[in-house]
């Protein structure tokens, strides 16, 4: 198993802000909510910034290769975000793992091309459909129906949008924890108030159940039986419990 389970948290990008709606000598706060004002007036209800205003303050991976278990945040707390994007591609460009999201296609993805536009951050090997390497022609990390980048709720829902399920409802019904005191709409509040290690931590506890879900899938696929599937669950108790990082434990706690 190959495999590099990735979620992202984000933040408004209030240095784009300023500078598409002129809003120089305003404090982040103030853009942001200018941000968020000028979305809903787009939609009509959502606050929700469009991708490319995304700033990403955490990307958390779990990665599975060969004998080799790891759940963390890149970088640290002190990483800009040009060296998180820059960290995450070097990780493909290494490994060339499949890429396993939950919304990836439809957030983290897009959010990643965007910002790694802005920093001009280069990932010959995630772009690459069969130009230098002739097996990426037929299986690539950027078309929607490979398997180098499996989405899992835009697989599970059929393509569908209107079968997608939140991660946090599928990981419950399966007896994992879901979110444990965070969701995404608290990340811009929890960094304004100097929080950025427990965002860190909730974004390491969704990817954690992200790869959980996908172990299940591998599961109903054929590409684990039980007793591997059983194995991989142990793996991953047994990882949490040498960890024993405060939020490890709780999920440890939740876990039925």
């Amino acid at each position: 198993m190959n495999v590099l389970v990735f979620d992202i948290e984000t933040i408004p990008d209030v240095v784009s802000g300023r500078r598409l709606y002129d809003l120089e000598g305003l404090n982040d706060a103030d853009v942001a909510k200018i941000m968020f004002h000028k979305r809903r007036e787009e939609t009509g209800d959502s606050e929700f910034l469009r991708h490319h205003l995304h700033r990403i303050v955490a990307i958390s991976v779990v990665m599975r290769h060969a004998d080799q278990l790891k759940v963390w945040s890149l970088g640290d707390e002190q990483s800009d975000e040009a060296d998180l994007i820059r960290r995450f591609f070097d990780g493909i460009e290494k490994y060339a793992p499949t890429l396993v999201t939950w919304n990836g296609s439809g957030f983290d993805l897009p959010v990643l091309h965007y910002r790694s536009l802005l920093h001009g951050i280069a990932a010959p090997r995630y772009w690459d459909t069969g130009d230098l390497d002739r097996d990426f022609k037929w299986n690539n990390y950027i078309s929607r129906f490979h398997w180098r980048h499996t989405d899992l709720m835009d697989v599970l829902a059929g393509y569908q949008p209107r079968a997608s399920a939140p991660l946090d409802s599928i990981a419950v019904m399966l007896g994992f924890p879901g979110k444990l005191g965070m969701d995404g709409s608290k990340v811009w509040g929890a960094y304004q108030a100097g929080r950025l290690g427990e965002i860190r931590d909730y974004c390491e506890t969704d990817v954690l159940n992200t790869f959980l879900v996908y172990l299940r899938f591998e599961l109903i696929r054929g590409n684990l039986d039980q007793p591997g599937y059983d194995l991989e669950v142990r793996r991953v108790r047994d990882l949490l419990k040498a960890e024993g990082k405060p939020h490890w434990k709780a999920f440890l706690e939740a876990w039925s």
